[in-house]
């Protein structure tokens, strides 16, 4: 966009297209309902989580040709909103509640269900003020890759052509490149240095690491993200593995470091560069992620203010006094109903905690309260940040820091033990979703924007779909705690919640938090605000595993390869563009064959092709990603030869 330029929808503000219909509803419930059920089933099963956005939008497209709707774009974004709500939701149950079963104890289904819709209805309003900021406001400055994609696959749909057929292609090629990985294992998902014995030799010896993931969908995500954030994301994974992991294996190599009371037996030198990782330099990004959204939250002041200022007006308002008409494109709940919706939530929070055998006492409760609400407000917008970004949500991280001050807190008003984890878990829940829910709808929010969707309809469906999400996740874990459990042989993998049930279970009982860790984090935030590089990036990049942050350089690199090589700057322009498209293609298609290889492992029929698997159990094969780097290197050519190709 050029200074002054305005960005006009696909469907014109001055239209009034078919959004909310019978058919849109009811698809988009119905998509809510499989998928929720689907992610929760096979996010604790398999311990994939998928991020349902872009299969539900193929949906959609598909189901509104067939039966030859009229208004399709408009009721497709409708679908896709309210069916999205299923991956949120899940997402934030599944990282948090099944960790009570994990710890031998109870939960119910109404402590879950409500867990889940009191922090995605709280998720929906504290992000309703902050909507045109970041759609609008920031338009262009952030590349919010998943909405892309997304509205690549809507878009291409509604208008067939030649986009459509490019989309198409890349999603074939992506999805199929992505399925013969997670499927069959016909080579490596991820390149190691390990696969030499030099590499080997040098992270036994010195921690020191490099891995690629092969993906044809985090690889489209990076040419979407684009060459100067993908590069600074990387900075921050080269910083943790290339300088803080062999950093601590050689100042604390000899020395057993237990910062949690975990029990940790091993010295740091007998850990692998990974257990490093996980044990104590992810724990960096997530003191450096809470600082930089902090120091976000500041920078935001203006429109923190603005959006206080607005909500304060309209209660002042004179009832019968004239209020400026907003363009239907941007119009959202009014204000003071959000804010009323807002003082509701709590205040169900609160009776939820109080009466719902959450907490013992009512000052419990209060505090709880305060706990989901400061925490929800400030890193709602670090969760739409990140997703604006990068399309990956931290919410694990921020969940694992909502954990650790709950567990504190309840601890220092008595609240310890069996019960006191119970309590940290469904006030974790209660955040975990609220962020979860705030990320994705800020990609519903930009999809909405670029196709030109009334943002308040968006808004109201998107409880609904929330309260219908949180129905059936609740359910679905009741079921499989009852057929599969969480804890001994045959259990569910649930990795997430297990990880939870380490971090509480310690704190509970008298352990401690990685304070030390946290703080070198936010120092580091800290120097780089003060050097002007995006410290919310940067620190993402600390938490996130460097084999999923180099292919997202590695998509950057192309990005700016294709969109650099004419002198043209409108051939430039034209090639940038039909990258994207490819690119959305391999999201779009990875996405969709994820959960159908998911359901295939879990179904076991992917036994037929064990002669193809060249990945030994357990370990990287060398030959396996000796074989990687030839599919890797054929798919990145295509991407490169696809869109500097001359159409006919």
């Amino acid at each position: 966009m050029k200074q002054g330029e305005s960005y006009r929808p696909l469907l014109s503000p001055e239209e009034k297209p078919l959004e909310v219909t019978p058919y849109s509803v009811t698809l988009g419930l119905l998509m809510t309902i499989l998928f929720s059920a689907a992610a929760a089933y096979l996010g604790l099963k398999v311990g994939q989580v998928f991020e349902a956005a872009i299969p539900i939008a193929i949906i959609a497209v598909g189901m509104t040709s067939a039966l030859g709707k009229k208004g399709g774009l408009g009721q497709n974004v409708i679908i896709q909103s309210i069916g999205a709500c299923s991956g949120v939701v899940v997402a934030g149950a599944i990282f948090t509640l099944p960790a009570i079963y994990i710890l031998g104890l109870d939960v119910n289904f109404w402590q879950m269900f409500l867990s889940s819709m009191l922090g995605g209805f709280l998720g929906i309003l504290f992000l309703i003020p902050f909507r045109k900021y970041f759609v609008k406001d920031m338009h262009g400055k952030y590349p919010f890759p998943e909405a892309t994609a997304t509205t690549q696959v809507l878009v291409s749909g509604e208008s067939g052509g030649k986009s459509a057929k490019t989309l198409l292609t890349a999603g074939l090629i992506g999805g199929v490149y992505d399925f013969v990985v997670a499927t069959f294992g016909a080579w490596a998902d991820t390149i190691s240095t390990t696969f030499v014995h030099f590499g080997q030799v040098v992270a036994d010896k010195v921690k020191l690491v490099v891995k690629l993931n092969t993906g044809a969908a985090v690889l489209g995500l990076g040419y979407i993200v684009g060459l100067k954030y993908a590069f600074i994301i990387c900075c921050g994974s080269f910083l943790v593995w290339f300088v803080i992991i062999p950093l601590m294996n050689l100042i604390w190599g000899g020395q057993v470091i237990d910062l949690m009371g975990t029990d940790i037996a091993q010295t740091v030198s007998e850990m692998s560069a990974d257990q490093i990782f996980s044990e104590y330099a992810r724990h960096i990004g997530i003191g450096g992620i809470a600082v930089a959204g902090i120091i976000g939250i500041i920078k935001s002041a203006g429109v923190i203010k603005s959006a206080v200022g607005l909500a304060a007006g309209e209660f002042r308002r004179k009832p019968g006094a004239a209020v400026e008409e907003t363009e239907r494109t941007q119009q959202d709940i009014p204000m003071n109903k959000v804010v009323w919706g807002i003082a509701i939530s709590l205040l169900a929070v609160f009776a939820f905690f109080a009466l719902g055998g959450v907490v013992n006492t009512v000052w419990q409760a209060l505090i709880g309260l305060v706990i989901v609400a400061v925490i929800s407000f400030l890193f709602t917008t670090v969760a739409a940040n990140a997703i604006a970004i990068v399309g990956t949500n931290p919410v694990s991280g921020m969940t694992i820091m909502t954990l650790i001050i709950t567990a504190l807190v309840l601890v220092v008003t008595g609240l310890k033990g069996n019960a006191g984890m119970v309590a940290a878990m469904v006030i974790g829940g209660v955040v975990c979703t609220a962020l979860s829910t705030a990320g994705g709808l800020i990609t519903d929010f930009k999809i909405g924007y670029w196709i030109g969707t009334t943002p308040r309809k968006q808004e109201v469906w998107k409880f609904v779909g929330v309260a219908v999400a949180a129905a059936t996740v609740g359910g679905v874990m009741l079921v499989l705690n009852k057929t599969f459990g969480f804890s001994g042989e045959g259990a569910l993998v649930a990795p997430q919640a297990n990880a939870m049930a380490a971090v509480i279970q310690p704190m509970m009982n008298g352990g401690n938090a990685p304070w030390l860790l946290y703080g070198i984090g936010a120092v580091i935030a800290i120097l780089l605000t003060m050097l002007k590089v995006p410290a919310l990036a940067f620190c993402l990049g600390m938490f996130i595993p460097i084999d999923l942050n180099l292919p997202l350089l590695l998509g950057g690199a192309i990005s700016w390869f294709v969109s650099t090589r004419s002198k043209d700057k409108a051939v430039n322009a034209a090639r940038q563009e039909k990258g994207t498209l490819i690119a959305s293609g391999f999201i779009a298609g990875g996405a969709l064959m994820g959960v159908l290889s998911a359901i295939l492992k879990f179904a076991q029929v992917d036994w037929f092709m064990d002669g193809w698997n060249t990945v030994a159990p357990g370990a990287y094969a060398s030959g396996a990603q000796l074989i990687a780097v030839v599919p890797l290197v054929l798919i990145c050519a295509y991407m490169i030869w696809a869109s500097l190709r001359k159409e006919k």
